[in-house]
């Protein structure tokens, strides 16, 4: 088993120990003043249920980054086993329209909805932390679309993409 042993070495270690840590693959939309727009994510928690509250992590970097800002609102598209194709449309950094795939609608806060998402949590953004190279929002949920039973999960693990079965 490998030790954080060197400063230089924690940075790509830590990247590959998380590799290791599977999670639900999701994309973080919104729209308002600063624009419309929206990522693949995978960095996405919950934090409390009084009020209903999520953690989303997002690098400053990332072109999203801002217009989330801006907007204060985002939208947590939790995909299934049959949206992987989305997924990587919206991981794309090219301008493409990113929501001529899919079938999108409005939500209360104004952020695009992924009608046929596992589920969906609409937020306001509450509060923001910089830590690294990253924001840390915690969104409060404004409204949740639970989607039809799914199939499948989609869930990133080992740097790849995975199909979670549902129980029977």
């Amino acid at each position: 088993m490998s030790d954080v042993n060197s400063r230089e070495n924690t940075s790509a270690l830590f990247r590959e120990a998380m590799s290791r840590l599977g999670a639900a693959v999701t994309v973080l939309t919104t729209d308002g003043p600063a624009g419309k727009h929206g990522m693949t994510a995978s960095a996405v928690c919950s934090v409390t249920d009084s009020p209903p509250t999520l953690l989303v992590c997002v690098n400053t970097t990332n072109r999203s980054h801002d217009l989330f800002v801006k907007n204060g609102t985002l939208c947590v598209n939790v995909l299934s086993g049959a949206h992987r194709d989305l997924s990587g449309h919206f991981a794309r950094p090219s301008d493409h329209d990113r929501f001529a795939t899919g079938d999108w609608t409005q939500g209360v806060t104004g952020a695009p909805v992924l009608q046929d998402a596992a589920v969906a949590f609409d937020c306001q953004i509450t509060d923001q932390k910089s830590v690294g190279t990253h924001s840390v929002f915690f969104c409060e949920v404004q409204h949740i679309a639970i989607g039809q039973p799914q199939a499948e999960g989609l869930i990133w693990f080992g740097r790849d993409f995975h199909h979670l079965r549902a129980a029977c």
